[in-house]
């Protein structure tokens, strides 16, 4: 080989290299500034550390770390963060196979034999066109169960979806692909009433304590990526 074709080709070989390096480079990590405001990252791409199973000292075999994407077989329950927040931001993005359904719990409390849903609040995921008939508030990205996102905007499953959550003070918010799509206050006369008429216990669900950030297993394939959080 010239030294002038192996030239090019190195020069070729260092341009891919360089565009892969830089496409990943945007998933999984900390700005600066994100850093420099208390950002936590609580999945680096590369490993499950700070992960378990609810209700269990270790990680289950049913979720894995797939190309960067904390991802769920469908087949190995509930998983939390093994750290506890109250006032939080949380960050992350979310992408559902045909047909699927999951979720993001919040203010998690681990209660013996009992399910992640009788505490924590859900934000819905879901292949919205796969399942045309459920009520609204169970839409993606409804707090499900209890209220309908004001905006639908959805993308169909294979794409991916970002969601921020917010409480702080008691008032919990939720976007997703930048807008706002639910809002209401944990703890008010109005939040009580709205749990007490649903299927959540009014005993254990949705109280202003600390708790674990859940991702939920519904037995479907579902995967999570550039997941980050600030305590406020």
């Amino acid at each position: 080989m010239s030294k002038k074709i192996f030239s090019v080709l190195t020069g070729v070989f260092a341009v891919a290299l360089l565009v892969s390096l830089t496409s990943c480079s945007g998933h999984n990590r900390l700005s600066r500034a994100e850093s420099e405001q208390g950002w936590i990252l609580m999945f680096d791409g590369e490993t499950t550390e700070g992960w378990r199973g609810y209700n269990q000292a270790g990680f289950p075999d049913g979720w894995s770390v797939q190309d960067g994407t904390l991802f769920c077989s469908g087949r190995g329950g509930d998983v939390i963060f093994d750290q506890k927040f109250l006032n939080f931001h949380l960050k992350l993005d979310w992408r559902i196979s045909e047909g699927g359904n999951s979720g993001i719990f919040v203010l998690a409390r681990e209660l013996e034999g009992r399910p992640i849903w009788h505490s924590a609040p859900e934000i819905q995921i879901l292949d919205n066109d796969a399942h045309p008939n459920v009520n609204p508030d169970q839409f993606a990205p409804a707090l499900y169960d209890l209220i309908p996102p004001a905006v639908q905007n959805t993308r169909p499953a294979g794409e991916w979806n970002s969601v921020e959550v917010m409480i702080e003070r008691g008032t919990f918010t939720i976007w997703q692909n930048g807008e706002q799509v639910v809002q209401t206050q944990i703890g008010t006369p109005g939040w009580t009433r709205m749990v007490d008429e649903s299927k959540f216990p009014l005993e254990y669900f949705g109280k202003l304590v600390p708790g674990y950030i859940g991702l939920q297993d519904h037995s479907d394939e579902v995967w999570f990526r550039n997941i980050k959080i600030r305590e406020l």
